[in-house]
């Protein structure tokens, strides 16, 4: 049996462990980091691939005696997530970059890498199990650790991708990760997670959105629900569904954004008490493992990778569009987030949240 595996290297605990981890259980381990696209002039580079980052994976790659190979991903990064990301904003949606990393940058571009290396798997540092079934399919399942659960952000993964997939970290807690890359002896055991996307500058999302979207920040109108303007914002790129912070307006009570209208370049808030929603329509949606039949079907789902699971039921499927129905009503549904369903702890599938609905 091949048990050569390619792991994606980031220089962090997470990644440098799993590369222990597999070594540990036998496999032959080959540690590949990418070099990702980072923005000209800024004062940090890609805090994926860092200079400082490469030296932490190649130190980790040195002490496991193991290859060790970084490959310049840079300009399909930038048109395939910076560019969609930029796109996205443009135009009123808050998208969630990782979806598309993870299908097209990790186990699209590093897994074909991997097999051209004759690896059979490609090894990422996420905390999320991976379960082989009965019939011989995938199924992926959250990780002992909840708090670091990261299967919602690998939702978009087909049959194919999961069946060359290793997730090591899946039944262990970070305390337990970080012990574990002290025990290696790697350096890097105390190095912070990271904690926003990986292309940003040292001024953040704000300031990177407003840089790269300039002539789409125009002041316009904040209204209420009702069309009365209570005040002007200084550019949508700005704004995302649920934001409380961040727009000053001519009223007492605590308001919320709940939609951003492109096309008109306003802003709609309502009062932070008013009710939330519970249908939502997600596109894009990619079952990963079975495709109910019989509806309506009971489920949980998560709307945000830190949201907690919600009660719903999928009312109905039509090709890749898919109806939710939550059993209460939700505040904060954001357009170009991830609806991903679990049945227990079995990740059923998930779309892009694209219609929101009463």
């Amino acid at each position: 049996m091949n048990s050569r595996v390619v792991v994606g290297m980031s220089g962090g605990v997470d990644s440098s462990v799993a590369a222990a981890l597999l070594q540990e259980q036998g496999y032959e381990v080959i540690g590949i980091m990418l070099r990702l696209w980072s923005e000209k002039g800024s004062n940090r580079e890609n805090r994926c691939c860092s200079s400082l980052s490469i030296d932490d994976a190649r130190g980790v790659a040195i002490k496991l005696n193991i290859p060790f190979y970084v490959l310049d991903y840079s300009k399909i990064f930038k048109t395939t997530i910076v560019d969609n990301f930029l796109h996205d904003y443009s135009i009123g949606i808050t998208p969630n970059p990782c979806f598309s990393c993870n299908l097209n940058i990790r186990f699209g571009h590093l897994l074909k890498e991997a097999l051209n290396y004759d690896a059979r798997y490609l090894a990422t540092g996420h905390y999320a199990l991976l379960e082989k079934m009965d019939n011989d399919k995938f199924s992926l399942k959250v990780a002992i650790d909840e708090k670091k659960d990261q299967s919602y952000m690998l939702h978009r993964l087909s049959q194919f991708e999961l069946s060359h997939a290793l997730f090591p970290l899946g039944k262990y807690r970070k305390p337990e990760i970080r012990k574990l890359a002290k025990f290696y002896g790697f350096d890097i055991s105390d190095k912070k997670d990271s904690q926003d996307l990986c292309f940003l500058g040292d001024d953040g999302h704000k300031g990177f959105v407003k840089r790269h979207l300039a002539k789409f920040h125009r002041p316009g109108p904040i209204k209420n629900l009702a069309g009365d303007v209570l005040g002007e914002h200084s550019g949508l790129p700005q704004y995302t569904i649920g934001q409380r912070k961040g727009f000053s307006i001519s009223s007492n009570v605590a308001h919320y954004v709940v939609k951003i209208n492109s096309d008109t370049n306003e802003l709609i808030v309502a009062e932070d008490q008013q009710r939330g929603h519970r249908f939502l329509t997600a596109h894009n949606f990619n079952f990963t493992y079975f495709t109910p039949q019989n509806l309506p079907f009971d489920c949980k789902v998560k709307l945000r990778y830190h949201s907690p699971f919600y009660e719903a039921k999928i009312v109905s499927i039509k090709d890749d569009l898919v109806d939710i129905e939550l059993k209460d009503p939700v505040k904060d549904i954001t357009p170009g987030q991830g609806a991903v369903v679990y049945v227990n702890d079995n990740l059923l599938g998930g779309g892009t949240i694209s219609k929101i609905e009463d």
